[in-house]
């Protein structure tokens, strides 16, 4: 049963779809006015889903959207807005989701910000990182604990129109603050939760930290709950260790700009040779990074990426 402000936010996005809906014409108006166009859709692409990180304290989104194929196609198909926080209260003594300014700026901004990247195609996914605090995701302490967190990620998700939610387990500095280590049942018990509360929007791991290595417990393996999982070590090749097909994971790792275009163009490689579905990128800015990002789109998709400001 929904707890009265879970309803209250599935209610304000459900007017606020409603809302969307009447702007671009997808319901009858009263007064019988032709409907305005919706965008034509990008053209349909063969071959692994690319997944873009953003560090929105720096750089905008939108950047993800201004790459396309020769045939007008995206190159990125999953944007990530790195990075929300998991931060512990002191007094409460329980873990709650935090965004900085920067992540605050995108959310109440997905109108200019987010929208036009879903118009196009391009899943928006949020990620959330430790904050040096003591809570992670691989340490609450109960059941009721990790599905009050899920419930604040899947209300977000609501709240703001977003396509998922991405764990990243580092820097949670467990033990601060008087917090507990990570324990087993923990991330199992997060997962399992907010899969049941957002069972139509992905969920991926970022390969790394206590929570990656601890996803069964009591008989339950959550690892099928994820539709992606990636390495989380850029400039490298490591298969990350859970139970997905190949399809859903992404052994490939770079940064743009950081990870030299012979590297680049070698991982992409081999994730075709290999049949790999995933090829993740991380850090793309503001500026034109069309060579970088051709090293990829070449070997992936047999086409150059084309840069448009």
């Amino acid at each position: 049963m929904l707890t009265p402000v879970r309803s209250r936010v599935r209610t304000a996005a459900l007017a606020l779809s409603a809302v969307a809906a009447l702007a671009f014409g997808t319901t009858a108006t009263t007064t019988g006015a032709a409907a305005a166009p919706l965008p034509a859709p990008a053209p349909t692409k063969q071959g692994p889903t690319s997944v873009a990180y953003v560090e929105v304290n720096n750089n905008s989104m939108l950047n993800v959207g201004k790459y396309t194929l020769a045939d007008g196609g995206n190159v990125f198909d999953v944007a990530v807005v790195f990075a929300a926080n998991i931060n512990y209260d002191t007094g409460t003594k329980a873990a709650y989701l935090h965004f900085n300014e920067n992540v605050q700026r995108v959310l109440d901004n997905a109108a200019t910000e987010i929208r036009p990247l879903q118009e196009k195609g391009i899943k928006v996914v949020l990620s959330v990182l430790g904050n040096h605090e003591g809570a992670g995701f691989a340490n609450f302490p109960n059941q009721q604990a990790a599905s009050a967190f899920a419930t604040e990620l899947s209300d977000t998700v609501a709240e703001y129109g977003l396509d998922g939610i991405d764990f990243d387990d580092e820097y949670a500095d467990y033990g601060n603050n008087g917090t507990g280590q990570p324990n087993d049942s923990s991330f199992v018990q997060l997962v399992t939760a907010l899969r049941t509360d957002m069972p139509d929007k992905i969920i991926s791991l970022y390969n790394i930290g206590p929570a990656a290595s601890r996803l069964t417990y009591d008989g339950v393996d959550v690892s099928s709950e994820f539709d992606y999982a990636w390495n989380p070590y850029y400039g490298s090749w490591q298969v990350p260790g859970i139970a997905l097909p190949k399809s859903k994971l992404s052994p490939a790792a770079v940064e743009i700009g950081g990870t030299s275009q012979s590297t680049v163009a070698d991982l992409a490689r081999r994730t075709v040779s290999e049949g790999y579905g995933v090829y993740l990128t991380y850090n793309l800015d503001g500026t034109d990074r069309s060579a970088d990002v051709s090293a990829f789109t070449r070997e992936l998709y047999g086409s150059d990426a084309r840069y448009t400001p």
